[in-house]
């Protein structure tokens, strides 16, 4: 039993040994093997305790120590994904100022009297494009939408072109479902730098000045002439009937011209067969406005002519 005792007593703090020991002689001496046993026990008790602490704080320290690692490499994350996302707005602040021919000094505030500037000089001395709205009494609700979602991206291509054309909205009542969709759809539709009138665009222009671009013309639009009003209608695919806008055209005596596509594109193969020139007015704009500024139909037909449409320039076929 002393053998079993002294085993035990191996791991054991020092005062811990100095304590009971002293006690189980004691014991031992007067013949109290019991009480020495006894003693002994605690000791044990005493020991596992210490020892349970002992892991309890290792445990402790590792698992803050992986937190910690944990936590270091996450912030690292953070802080490279900042970065980048820092880098990335740079380099558009610096594209987009490269494009609009300034500094990247300038500031937003500067930027936007300048575009401004830009867009009322266009009044004056810049084309001139006229989208009739006459129509939207033809179409759906979800048409209408779609319409109005055009107008946003037609104006925002021409807040970037470096030469912008002056847009006037024509037929287009304050009371219509269109203009609802237009306020709901276009932040700050009703501070756009445009006409909007209810007036029609032949009480406005001299009917000599007008041409209407659609896609049923006899005659190809070769170039864009500053003293003419380039009028589109205000349709989407959906809506559209045969020879509408052409018709339209004839009844008023107006000039009419179709954008050159088949003179610089040609029909690419598809599973349906299907070719089209029918665009949105805004793919209709952004091919003008790339032509004002490259005179080149073929950069600018690549513009507003999808692929979808049917029709590509004969060199990418390649």
């Amino acid at each position: 039993m002393i053998k079993d005792m002294e085993h035990k007593l191996e791991g054991s703090s020092p005062q811990a040994e100095s304590c009971l020991l002293n006690r189980q002689e004691f014991n031992l001496e007067h013949g109290n093997e019991e009480l020495a046993f006894e003693s002994f026990q605690l000791l044990q008790i005493d020991t596992e305790a210490e020892s349970a602490r002992t892991l309890q704080i290792d445990g402790e320290m590792s698992c803050s120590k992986n937190v910690l690692r944990k936590q270091r490499h996450w912030e690292k994350i953070v802080a490279a994904k900042k970065s980048k996302r820092k880098q990335e707005r740079e380099r558009r602040k610096v594209q987009r100022t490269e494009n609009a021919g300034v500094s990247p000094q300038q500031s937003k505030r500067v930027l936007k009297a300048m575009t401004k500037e830009r867009l009322l000089a266009a009044k004056s001395s810049g084309p001139k494009i006229c989208i009739d709205l006459s129509m939207t009494d033809r179409m759906t609700k979800k048409e209408l939408s779609r319409l109005a979602a055009q107008i946003r991206r037609l104006y925002g291509s021409n807040k970037k072109a470096k030469k912008p054309f002056w847009i006037c909205l024509t037929g287009f009542t304050t009371d219509s479902p269109l203009y609802e969709e237009c306020l709901r759809m276009n932040d700050g539709f009703s501070n756009y730098l445009m006409d909007t009138t209810e007036e029609d665009y032949l009480d406005l222009f001299p009917l000599e000045s007008l041409v209407y671009l659609t896609p049923d013309s006899e005659h190809a639009l070769e170039d864009i002439d500053l003293d003419k009003v380039y009028i589109i209608g205000g349709l989407v695919d959906e809506s559209i009937q045969k020879k509408l806008t052409y018709q339209k055209a004839q009844e008023n005596s107006i000039q009419t011209a179709r954008l050159p596509i088949q003179e610089y594109m040609v029909k690419n193969a598809n599973a349906k067969n299907y070719h089209s020139e029918i665009l949105a007015i805004n793919q209709v704009f952004d091919i003008l406005s790339t032509y004002v500024e490259t005179q080149n139909w073929p950069e600018a037909l690549k513009t507003g002519v999808s692929l979808g449409k049917g029709y590509v320039i004969p060199n990418t076929l390649e």
